[in-house]
């Protein structure tokens, strides 16, 4: 029989509306709290790319199959979290996020960055680039959801993106339209 997953005081694992399961505060959980420490398997930066790589490849198009559990350690190693004990792997994404990752001692731990009400949500930014962020939509529901998951320091450029995009597509709409309306007075005359 496999290992029991990693749980603490603090939490329970349920489904989610963000996504899919969640781990939600069992109890009320103090700010600056270690709520739980993120495990797996230490594995190097080329195995961590390759291993990221190889599950993408594997699960396109899957919303369900192909998560990458992977947490940067350090320059030198990361942490692989795809096993079943890794209950910390089932925290979701947030723009408003109440929890933080923290390495302690090459040991990732989540804490929280504020006091979390009995039976919330535990999340935190999953802090991923701007490459790809649209193959990474956000369903957090936050007030200040930026519709990706991307870190909040990469904010101000999705913005600009994704604003520059809008106004391409108003554009190319308008165009469009332009060209339906003329060929509807040709077909008049």
């Amino acid at each position: 029989m496999g290992k029991e997953p990693i749980t603490s005081k603090y939490i329970e694992v349920r489904e989610s509306d963000i996504h899919g399961t969640g781990v939600f505060a069992r109890i009320k959980v103090p700010k600056g709290k270690k709520v739980i420490e993120y495990i797996g398997e230490k594995i190097t930066k080329k195995e961590s790319e390759r291993r990221s790589i190889a599950l993408i490849e594997k699960n396109q198009g899957s919303e369900t199959d192909g998560a990458v559990y992977i947490f940067e350690v350090n320059k030198r190693h990361d942490i692989d979290g795809n096993i079943p004990e890794n209950t910390a792997r089932f925290i979701n994404h947030s723009c408003e996020p109440n929890c933080e990752p923290d390495v302690i001692k090459n040991r990732v731990w989540l804490i929280s960055t504020r006091k979390i009400k009995e039976g919330e949500e535990l999340s935190y930014n999953y802090g991923f680039d701007l490459d790809g962020y649209e193959d990474h939509e956000c369903k957090c529901g936050a007030k200040k959801c930026v519709g990706y998951i991307t870190a909040d320091d990469n904010w101000p450029k999705l913005k600009k993106r994704l604003a520059k995009k809008k106004k391409k597509e108003k554009k190319e709409k308008k165009k469009a339209d332009e060209g339906k309306n003329k060929s509807k007075k040709k077909a008049k005359k």
